[in-house]
This record gives structure tokens, sequence and C-alpha cells, in this order.
């Protein structure tokens, strides 16, 4: 049973930075693609971060230069580091496992409980 486990939301004032972690189990995250979605409310989710099999990283332009997607073998733990939030980043942020085809990456169905940042101005 895969099972992931996302942790390090909060609150934070604007400008701040947060890490956020997902532990996996049941699944190894060097042997699949990973990624970061974020769902504020009354919005759809979104896809802000992926990270391929071999570290190649990807990233939604509203977070581009400010999020860092990044993998732990060792943990088998993929974070995101979040810097200089706004407001608008305020979400429950959720990691996936998933894969890429043809360049883009898919969600395979697993998800975390997700962990809520809220970026106060």
């Amino acid at each position: 049973q895969v099972q992931l486990v996302e942790s390090g939301g909060g609150l934070v004032q604007a400008g701040g930075s947060l890490k956020l972690s997902c532990a996996a189990s049941g699944t190894s995250v060097s042997d699949h693609a990973m990624g970061w979605y974020r769902q504020a409310p009354g919005k759809q989710r979104e896809l802000v971060a992926s990270i391929t099999s071999g570290g190649s990283t990807n990233y939604a332009d509203s977070v581009k230069g400010r999020f860092t997607i990044s993998r732990d073998n060792a943990k088998n733990t993929v974070y995101l580091q979040m810097s200089s939030l706004r407001p608008e980043d305020t979400a429950v942020y959720r990691c996936n496992r998933g894969y890429y085809s043809s360049g883009y990456y898919y969600s395979s169905g697993s998800w975390g409980q997700g962990t809520q940042v809220t970026v106060s101005s």
C-alpha cells in the first residue's frame, strides 16, 4: 500500500519560507516521478512542481524561481522548499506519485493527506 505523508505546513508571513516534506512508504521516490499539487479554496488543483526519476525538475510559472522540489532517496522523501511566499500561495499542498509521458507529468492516483500553508500579508 502506497502511503504519502506531508508535513511542514503552517502559518508564515509574506516573504517568508517553508519547507514541505513528503515521506513515502510502500513506494520508492527514486523509482517514480513525484509532484506537488496545491488547491486553494474555490480553485482547482494546480500542479506546482514535479521531479522525474532522473532528477529533472519542472515548475508552474506561478512558482518558478521561488519554489524548489528535491528528493532524498536515502530518506525516501520528497521536499518542496518554498521561498518569497505570497498570500496567493495559501493552499493545501499535497504530494503525488506520478509518471512522465511525452514530457508531461501525470498523476498515478497516489496522494498524501495534505498540509495547509497559510501566508499572511
